[in-house]
């Protein structure tokens, strides 16, 4: 660890410097984070332009894919810094990364919970569904998944980033 302005630095060691080929492994990571960001872009395009899919699994489907868009948000710090030679994140930066990850991995699961319960509502009780997913109910889990991913997150990252780090 170093100091940098009253903020230590954390040493990142792993992923490239492992590699024979850290160029061609940079660009693979590139292409594969681009395919799945225009992907998650596209299925979030097509739920919402096409009208027979406003159904609440779709709507879930979308916010599924809307939280793997922003869970990729470590990637073009990871290649950026690859690129630059950088080997080393400040506290406070790793420290957002890891709140905006995990909270979207935390909101994420929560919303396959959603999604479990909508098509356990589908099977179970087909007359009331309609009456129980409408569009109100739906923008309301789905704003739950969000909200309980921060809340959790906001819980626990400033407690690990209390711990030492060597």
């Amino acid at each position: 660890m170093t100091s940098h302005k009253g903020w230590a630095d954390l040493i990142l060691v792993g992923l490239f410097s492992q590699s024979q080929h850290p160029a061609l492994l940079c660009v693979v990571i590139f292409l594969v984070f681009l395919m799945a960001l225009s992907g998650n872009a596209v299925l979030i395009l097509l739920i919402h332009s096409n009208a027979q899919l406003h159904t609440p699994m779709s709507f879930f489907i979308s916010q599924l894919s809307l939280m793997d868009m922003y869970i990729s948000i470590t990637m073009p710090k990871m290649l950026l810094d690859q690129v630059l030679g950088v080997s080393t994140i400040l506290v406070p930066e790793c420290g957002m990364q890891m709140f905006l990850y995990l909270t979207l991995g935390v909101s994420e699961c929560v919303l396959l919970m959603t999604m479990a319960y909508d098509c356990y509502v589908s099977i179970c009780y087909p007359l009331h569904y309609p009456l129980l997913m409408n569009h109100s109910v739906c923008l309301l889990l789905a704003s739950l998944c969000w909200f309980l991913g921060s809340i959790e997150r906001f819980t626990f990252t400033p407690i690990t980033l209390t711990f030492p780090f060597c």
